[in-house]
């Protein structure tokens, strides 16, 4: 598992990775990650009916952010980093703790330390969803995290998970990450709006690889954008894993 760096907070990572070799330890400064990048997105509805949106700022974590090239299989562990991310910025328990996002090793330390995984997991390639997700959050945050499963795409997508989307944006306002089987990409879930003729969802895309680029690019080039419901894979089931942040 990657060391923490000590003298840069929550503002620099050693991450390890394709980085390291022979002890030589590669560091990424979080400042140069693009920040709350949906931010100045028009809604997709001039006459919602509803629209319940994530509260506060993160970082977008995408492919190859790091220097590891994780194309392939990689999305469902940056879109932790983001949920991650959020939590360092707003969650108030975390405030003195100066605990930053986990990188891969780390993510992948946790779930074989939490006994999820067997040893051969760590510095593997194998992806993991909403399920593994809730349990890292859980562990390296104490964030307990909601899953809910959606059987299908289309009419049961649109009425429980919108319902649930809108739910969790109103108590908790922490960003959702989603996934399913036959569209097995993971989704980093910002927003929910509703009008009469169905529902939108602001999607954080994570598979995104090559260099920086600035928040305008990312929502021109569709890296974060609303997308309807009904566009979604009918024919796949979803998870959404909630990470429960509101004061008790």
């Amino acid at each position: 598992m990657d060391k923490i760096v000590a003298d840069t907070g929550v503002d620099g990572i050693d991450w390890g990775g394709s980085g390291a070799i022979q002890g030589e330890i590669k560091k990424i400064n979080l400042k140069t990650l693009p920040k709350t990048v949906h931010a100045g997105l028009l809604n997709p509805l001039t006459n919602a009916v509803k629209c319940s949106l994530i509260i506060g700022d993160y970082l977008y974590f995408h492919y190859g952010c790091d220097g590891q090239d994780d194309r392939g299989w990689g999305c469902g562990y940056r879109t932790i980093q983001t949920m991650a991310s959020w939590l360092c910025h707003n969650w108030s328990q975390l405030q003195d703790k100066q605990r930053p996002p986990p990188s891969l090793p780390e993510i992948q330390q946790a779930l074989v330390s939490l006994g999820d995984k067997p040893e051969s997991f760590s510095n593997s390639k194998e992806w993991i969803g909403t399920f593994e997700a809730s349990l890292v959050l859980d562990y390296l945050f104490d964030v307990p995290c909601k899953v809910v499963h959606v059987r299908g795409g289309g009419a049961e997508l649109e009425q429980v998970a919108v319902e649930e989307l809108h739910r969790h944006f109103e108590k908790h306002g922490s960003p959702v990450m989603m996934g399913g089987d036959r569209d097995n990409s993971s989704k980093g879930i910002l927003g929910v709006c509703t009008g009469d003729k169905g529902s939108y969802l602001l999607i954080l895309d994570p598979h995104y690889y090559g260099c920086k680029l600035e928040k305008m690019d990312l929502q021109r080039q569709g890296w974060v954008a609303w997308k309807k419901v009904s566009s979604l894979d009918h024919s796949s089931f979803y998870n959404l894993c909630m990470p429960q942040t509101s004061k008790k």
